[in-house]
C-alpha cells in the first residue's frame, strides 16, 4: 500500500490534544462546503445563555473523526479475529478509511444555527421532513465527490466512492463489513455523542456531560451476535460503567442545556425569523440545485439578514435580547394531576400565551439496538440489564408555557388564581 511521506497536518483540539490529518484528508476539509461549518455554531443560540458557547461544527467535525478512528482502532485491536471471522476482512485499512471520512462529514448538511434549523427543512413528498444527514449525503455526493475519489492518496490505496461514504451516513449500505461500523456513526454510544457531550461541556464551563471516554475506549469491543447473528459493537464487562455514565452524561446535557427554557424560547424566535427571511420559508430540498442554493446558508449569512431588520419582531427580538419568558412549566415526567394543571393554566393564560413548547427525548431507548455489553463468560447482554439507572432512566417529555416580558406579571397573577382554585 502506497503512502504519502509527508508529515501529517495536525490540528489543536482542546478536548482530543493533536488531531492529525493525511494530506488527502486536507485537501476535503479545504473545500469551501466544509469550510462552511465554521461558520455555523455548534448550539446556535445557547451563547446569550452560556457565553463560552461560540465553538461550531467545524471543530466537533474533527473531534468526532479522532474519536471515530481511535474507536476503530480499539476494536480492531481486540477483536480483529472475530471481525475476520464473520465479515473476510483480509484489511482493515479501507474500512478505517470510509469510517473516518464518515465521522468527518457526518455534519456538512446542518443549517443556520445547527438543530435549530431543522425545523425550516422542507418536506419529502410523503410529508416526513428531510433530516439533516439527507443534506450531507448530497453534498458528499455532488460538492466533494472530486474532492473525495479524485485525490492521488485515495487512487493509490483505497479507490474510495464517494457513494460509499454517503450510504454510510444515510444507513443505506449493502455490504455487512460496512454495516457492521455504522454504530460508529450512528448509535447510542456513537463517537458524535461521545465528542459533543465533552465538548459542549468545555466550552460552556459546564460539568454536566463529562464521563470517562478513555474508558470506553480502553473497553470498546466487537460483541459475539446471537443465533447467527452478526456481532455488534459494545464494551467488555469492564467498561459498561464508563458507558452508563456517558449515558447519564447525555441525561444531565440536555436537561441542564440543550432544553434550558431560555435556550428553548431563543429556538423559537430562531425558527419564527428565518421562515420569513427564507424563499418559501424553509430551506431548498437536498436535491438538483438545491445542494447549491443550501450551502449558501449559514450563522454569517443569517445574522447579516437579522442585523439588517429582517426576521420582523422574532428578529428584533433575537437583536435586541428580548426573548419570551417562561411563565409556567411542567416537571421532566409530569403525573396526570400536574397535566390537569398545565391544562388550567393554558386555559386561563389565553392569548397571553405567546409560545407552548413541549420538549421530548428518550435519553435510552430500549425499543432500538443497546449498548452491548461482553462478559467474562463471552455472552452479550444490553447495557440495561446490567446498569439500574438506565433501565430506569425513562424519558422526557416537559412543557413550557411563554409570554411577552411585559405580561410576566399578569401570567403570574392568572395562575395563582388557578393555585387557588
Amino acid at each position: 500500500m502506497i503512502f504519502a511521506m509527508a508529515k501529517p497536518f495536525e490540528f489543536r483540539c482542546p478536548v482530543h490534544g493533536f488531531i492529525e490529518v493525511d494530506a488527502w484528508e486536507r485537501e476535503i476539509i479545504s473545500q469551501p462546503a466544509f469550510q462552511r461549518l465554521r461558520r455555523i455554531r455548534q448550539l446556535g443560540w445557547t451563547g446569550y445563555i452560556y457565553p463560552g458557547a461560540t465553538h461550531t461544527r467545524f471543530e466537533h467535525s474533527l473531534g468526532v473523526m479522532h474519536v471515530a478512528t481511535r474507536l476503530f482502532d480499539a476494536i480492531v485491536e481486540r477483536s480483529a479475529g472475530l471481525l475476520q471471522e464473520a465479515f473476510g476482512y483480509e484489511s482493515f485499512d479501507r474500512h478505517r478509511r470510509i469510517v473516518r471520512l464518515a465521522a468527518l462529514l457526518h455534519d456538512l448538511g446542518h443549517g443556520p444555527f445547527s438543530h435549530a434549523a431543522e425545523e425550516l427543512l422542507p418536506a419529502k413528498p410523503s410529508g416526513v421532513k428531510f433530516k439533516h444527514e439527507a443534506y450531507s449525503a448530497a453534498i458528499v455526493r455532488g460538492p466533494l465527490r472530486s474532492a473525495i475519489e479524485e485525490h492521488q492518496v485515495n487512487q493509490a490505496n483505497f479507490a474510495i466512492k464517494a457513494d460509499e461514504i454517503a450510504d454510510l451516513l444515510e444507513d443505506s449500505s449493502k455490504a455487512a463489513g460496512i454495516v457492521f461500523w455504522r454504530e460508529l456513526i450512528d448509535s447510542q454510544m456513537d463517537a458524535d455523542r461521545l465528542d459533543y457531550l465533552l465538548r459542549d461541556s468545555y466550552h460552556l464551563g459546564v460539568r454536566y456531560g463529562r464521563y470517562d471516554v478513555d474508558r470506553i475506549a480502553n473497553t470498546i469491543c466487537a460483541v459475539p451476535g446471537e443465533e447467527g447473528k452478526a456481532p455488534r459493537i459494545g464494551v467488555s464487562e469492564g467498561g459498561w460503567h464508563a458507558a452508563e455514565s456517558m449515558v447519564l452524561a447525555r441525561y444531565y446535557m440536555f436537561a441542564q442545556v440543550y432544553f434550558h427554557k431560555t435556550r428553548v424560547a431563543y429556538d423559537h424566535h430562531i425558527v419564527e425569523a428565518m421562515k420569513l427571511i427564507l424563499p418559501n420559508g424553509t430551506f431548498p430540498k437536498p436535491q438538483n440545485n438545491g445542494v447549491a442554493e443550501y450551502l449558501k446558508w449559514d450563522d454569517w449569512k443569517s445574522l447579516g439578514c437579522l442585523a439588517n431588520g429582517k426576521g420582523d419582531d422574532h428578529g428584533r427580538r433575537l437583536r435586541e435580547r428580548d426573548h419570551y419568558r417562561m411563565a409556567f412549566g411542567t416537571t421532566e415526567h409530569p403525573e396526570p394531576s400536574e397535566i390537569d394543571q398545565l391544562k388550567a393554566v393554558r386555559d386561563q393564560l389565553g392569548t397571553v400565551v405567546r409560545h407552548e413548547m413541549t420538549s421530548t427525548k428518550s435519553w435510552y431507548a430500549k425499543d432500538k439496538p443497546q449498548i452491548r455489553v461482553l462478559t467474562d463468560e463471552g455472552h452479550g447482554r444490553d447495557l440495561s440489564t446490567l446498569s439500574l439507572p438506565v433501565a430506569n432512566i425513562g424519558g422526557h417529555d416537559q412543557t413550557f408555557l411563554y409570554v411577552d416580558k411585559g405580561d410576566v406579571e399578569e401570567a403570574r397573577k392568572l395562575i395563582g388564581e388557578v393555585d387557588n382554585v
